[in-house]
């Protein structure tokens, strides 16, 4: 399978929303990231459910919600409302985790779950055939730009090592820090979806940026 890409809209010019949307329809990326945050769960605050309705009504890819926040089954049939493809719940933010993947799967979504950098992939041992993707966060969730954190390849390939032994056929998908060094080793270590921001919408080529991506 080819790589996917999914570029974060964190990184993007909310000036000029329409124009970077029709770029992304424009490109090679597979999906949309949606980064929501309430201030709580992650320290920042970033966009909630009006600015992901206008990205919906003009974008042509799959959005890919992910939720950086506490208490996300109050918003899961409010997201699968807007036409959501994948809502991403963190492991740290759900008292019963697999009720929620259950009601985000009942609301039409495919469900994913995200580990923060210091929760271990063993935590979703007994859940991960329930999932149809994990993330890990290869940065602390709440802000764009940070560095990478090189500990995420080891994660990576434990849970691509789960993800066989199970036999199912959940994605791996990584967010922070994905550039041209650290994309390649990635994909080789096993992850499946590439989340990038800062590296695609401040790209001078932001359309030939997602390809090189695709290409890995």
């Amino acid at each position: 399978m080819n790589t996917l890409v999914s570029p974060s809209l964190l990184s993007a010019n909310f000036l000029n929303l329409k124009e970077d949307i029709e770029m992304i329809n424009k490109s090679e990326a597979d999906w949309l990231h949606l980064d929501v945050m309430d201030g709580e769960f992650v320290p920042n605050i970033s966009f909630g459910f009006p600015i992901i309705e206008a990205v919906s009504k003009i974008c042509k890819k799959p959005l890919d919600v992910h939720c950086m926040i506490k208490h996300p089954e109050k918003y899961i049939e409010r997201t699968a409302k807007l036409g959501a493809m994948m809502m991403n719940v963190h492991y740290e933010a759900c008292t019963h985790l697999h009720r929620t993947i259950q009601q985000i799967h009942n609301a039409g979504m495919k469900a994913a779950v995200t580990l923060n950098p210091a929760t271990p992939v063993s935590m979703l041992e007994d859940i991960i055939s329930d999932v149809d993707m994990v993330l890990l966060m290869s940065v602390n969730p709440g802000f764009g730009g940070q560095t990478f954190i090189e500990n995420t390849i080891n994660k990576v390939k434990r849970l691509r090592k789960m993800i066989d032994e199970a036999g199912t056929d959940t994605l791996i998908e990584v967010d922070g820090g994905v550039n041209a060094e650290t994309a390649p080793i990635l994909v080789k270590a096993g992850v499946d979806v590439l989340v990038s921001g800062s590296y695609v919408f401040k790209s001078s080529d932001p359309i030939a940026t997602i390809k090189s991506l695709k290409n890995i």
